[in-house]
């Protein structure tokens, strides 16, 4: 949320006039049934404000914190992987005020209310509305081609190994993988497709909240964290451990099913089991590029394997988080 910075006029550019912004007030009503109120309040909001020189585009991510605590981050140009600049987003966080969530500034006011939020300058002018988006992600539902492996399609858990005992694969009543599973297959090059749903934990902080893993061959973590208008970096959603950061936070609101989709080249070693090449990923988060031909010169520690020339089953963390799978498929190379 743009409220940092010197005194502007209303119309001033896009990030300027953001700047500004004074109030954010969000009605608690939620109108879904069995939905925790926060969570209907925290999302994402896009649109177009009146800029000095003509429509400028708008994001904001809206956290829910716990305990009536939110935070707002606003972004020039769209949302992150939808237009953001690339510039450092502002933030700010306040508390709810007997159902009201007030973000104070100086210059002008924004209202979130009935699945949007109206910019409005400190003289009433309307600047801007934006309405609430909810993304998917453009490889949501993808079907494997033939001659892929498919590891799981909601029928059963076959396919899978309890991580933490070696006993049978486990799924809800619905349908869906739970976390701390290893596949009991294993792989050496692939391709990797595999959705997954974040729980909605407000109250918890950091690498507590929502985290699981992807680890390729066992070894290379691809981080899953609820990581909802972070800064994005190595141990975030989309990072790569003690490797990288992903280039863009794609990171969806917790409640919404989000995707992986990795092409993985595994590390090459010579006669004598010496390593001479190291692994090699690319990967796309909800459709996005975040890693293109990442080097991977060393295993994730607490990865359940070890580096070698043997292939390695994928590995999906159990990190005492309700994390949902679905839709697993491998291609061999």
């Amino acid at each position: 949320m743009y409220l940092l910075g010197k005194a502007i006029r209303p119309k001033r550019t896009f990030l300027l006039v953001f700047i500004s912004l004074v109030s954010l007030v969000a009605s608690v009503s939620t109108g879904e049934p069995g939905k925790h109120r926060d969570q209907s309040l925290q999302g994402e909001y896009m649109g177009v404000i009146d800029g000095e020189n003509g429509p400028k585009k708008l994001g904001v991510q809206v956290i829910a914190l716990g305990k009536g605590e939110f935070r707002a981050v606003g972004y020039t140009g769209g949302l992150p992987g939808d237009g953001w600049n690339g510039k450092k987003p502002e933030l700010v966080t306040t508390k709810s005020d007997h159902g009201r969530i007030t973000f104070e500034g100086s210059y002008a006011n924004g209202t979130l209310r009935q699945g949007h939020m109206e910019l409005v300058s400190k003289d009433g002018k309307s600047i801007g509305m934006l309405p609430r988006v909810e993304r998917k992600s453009s490889t949501l539902g993808k079907k494997p081609p033939a001659g892929a492996r498919v590891l799981f399609d909601g029928k059963n858990a076959d396919a899978w190994l309890r991580s933490r005992n070696r006993g049978a694969g486990q799924m809800t009543e619905n349908g869906l993988l739970t976390e701390g599973h290893n596949s009991k297959q294993r792989f050496g090059d692939h391709q990797l497709h595999l959705e997954f749903y974040l729980p909605f934990e407000p109250h918890n902080r950091g690498q507590g909240r929502a985290n699981s893993g992807c680890y390729l061959q066992g070894r290379y973590e691809v981080q899953i964290l609820d990581s909802f208008g972070l800064e994005g970096m190595d141990n975030e959603c989309g990072g790569i451990y003690k490797i990288a950061r992903p280039n863009t936070n794609m990171c969806y609101p917790p409640g919404t099913w989000q995707t992986y989709d990795i092409m993985f080249r595994a590390a090459r070693y010579n006669d004598a089991g010496e390593k001479i090449d190291n692994a090699r990923a690319t990967v796309r988060h909800n459709g996005v590029l975040i890693h293109e031909d990442l080097e991977l010169p060393q295993r994730t520690a607490g990865g359940p394997l070890a580096e070698g020339p043997e292939k390695g089953f994928l590995h999906l963390q159990d990190h005492s988080n309700p994390v949902r799978f679905r839709n697993v498929w491998v291609i061999e190379e």
